[in-house]
């Protein structure tokens, strides 16, 4: 796997990334891998070398931030985690997009 830095952020990231958007069973699209699949997926990436996930706190209604969770408990600091923020909570909420929401959002899922 090669290796880049993420802009000037000095985090030095795999050039490929793992998208979590289907990581669970439950998903509104109807499609995606279960939990041990996604778990497999997960390790398989890890064990290419690979760093970089991807995720947001609304793919597949939250869980996808659990099953990357759960994977990288204990070993947190070889992973970095690209997060999206949206507007709208996993139940479909309206959030406002401030600063200080952004931020607890954030230490909610990590």
């Amino acid at each position: 796997m090669k290796f880049k830095l993420l802009g000037n952020s000095g985090l030095r990231v795999s050039e490929v990334a793992l998208g979590g958007m289907t990581l669970s069973a439950t998903n509104p699209w109807g499609w995606g891998a279960d939990k041990t699949t996604s778990l497999e997926l997960l390790k398989m990436f890890s064990d290419y070398g690979g760093t970089f996930i991807d995720t947001a706190n609304n793919y597949t209604n939250g869980e996808s931030e659990q099953v990357i969770g759960e994977f990288i408990k204990g070993d947190r600091d070889r992973y970095v985690i690209a997060t999206n923020t949206l507007s709208m909570t996993p139940q479909n909420q309206t959030i406002p997009m401030r600063a200080e929401t952004i931020a607890k959002s954030v230490s909610i899922c990590w």
